[in-house]
């Protein structure tokens, strides 16, 4: 597994009430949960690269009111259509 290191503020941890491994934690979900609203990674991957269970990353994208589903109303349509 490979290792990033960020260089922050001791201000950062005070001003989010974290610890700075609540807060790796966090930006780790965080950026699994942005790829993923972005499309970029499945649901599979994003909860893998979080450290979750595909159940706690669901859950995350609910509590952080990210749609679980990506598929756009055309897409649907298209799909039903050539069904």
């Amino acid at each position: 597994m490979a290792t990033i290191t960020y260089d922050l503020p001791p201000s950062a941890f005070a001003a989010l009430h974290m610890s700075p491994a609540e807060l790796a934690r966090e930006m780790r979900i965080a950026a699994c949960v942005q790829w993923y609203a972005q499309g970029r990674i499945s649901q599979e991957r994003a909860a893998e690269i979080a450290g979750l269970s595909r159940a706690e990353f669901l859950e995350e994208l609910f509590r952080r009111k990210v749609p679980a589903c990506q598929v756009t109303l055309e897409e649907l349509i298209a799909e039903i259509e050539h069904e």
